[in-house]
């Protein structure tokens, strides 16, 4: 199982516990239903219109910079998958934890947005990976890994190879397996700060690690993702007066 150590970061939040993707009231990335009316639907959605701490933003203008650490234990995970309307996804039973400040957050789920949600000094990258993690308590972390285009990623191939193009249920995959760890780079900085939920209800308190260094996929691979998924990012949202902790040197 995979251990993600976060270091040398102090932050105080109050933490959210909120499903990933809410059911109920239909919502979509354009038109009447889209992010600019995503806060008019139920009060439910209040957040995405009304909040100060939404995401993604752009990961410019660091106010301080912080260190991360890692240990990993290299572990596949049986293949579940799904596509639920709104992105392709996979379920990490057993996946492993994110630990901060000595609290740890299961990983529950990795899933994808072609373009990246998260921009860097305005840089837009082709798709954006969301490795889901929740606490016993209920409280969110998510750790945004950026993709660009580059030499194929052999997890993605596995995800591409196996996502259903139509919503569907969570499948078991029979013989096949996934190494969430092909999807992380060798460097581990990161930037971090508190935000939300990028879908619908949007709610606040989520604790965000977008690792500074982009893993890479090819040009086939982003294309065959970009397909089913198709334009599913948040547009970007005001920093207001958040802290955003950059990686070291920065």
């Amino acid at each position: 199982m995979n251990k993600f150590g976060f270091a040398g970061i102090s932050l105080a939040a109050s933490l959210l516990a909120m499903p990933v993707f809410a059911a109920g009231t239909h919502w979509t990335y354009s038109g009447d239903e889209g992010p600019d009316h995503w806060g008019e639907l139920p009060k439910e959605y209040a957040s995405c219109s009304g909040g100060t701490l939404q995401s993604p933003i752009d990961l410019s203008g660091a106010e301080t910079s912080g260190t991360v650490n890692y240990e990993f234990d290299d572990q596949p995970v049986a293949l579940n998958i799904l596509n639920n309307g709104h992105t392709v996804q996979f379920n990490t039973a057993e996946g492993g934890d994110l630990v901060e400040a000595g609290k740890a957050f299961h990983l529950a789920q990795i899933h994808f947005h072609t373009p990246s949600e998260h921009d860097v000094d305005g840089k837009e990258f082709p798709i954006e990976a969301h490795f889901v993690h929740q606490a016993d308590d209920g409280a969110l972390a998510v750790l945004g890994v950026l993709i660009e285009e580059g030499e194929a990623n052999a997890t993605l191939q596995t995800v591409i190879d196996n996502m259903p193009t139509t919503s569907t249920e969570a499948t078991d995959v029979a013989g096949v397996t996934i190494d969430p760890n092909g999807l992380i780079p060798a460097s581990h900085e990161i930037y971090r700060y508190m935000g939300s939920l990028t879908t619908p209800p949007c709610s606040e308190g989520v604790n965000w690690h977008v690792l500074a260094t982009p893993m890479t996929a090819s040009a086939e691979q982003i294309a065959a993702l970009s397909e089913v998924l198709n334009h599913n990012n948040r547009p970007l949202q005001p920093l207001n007066a958040r802290l955003l902790v950059g990686p070291s040197g920065n």
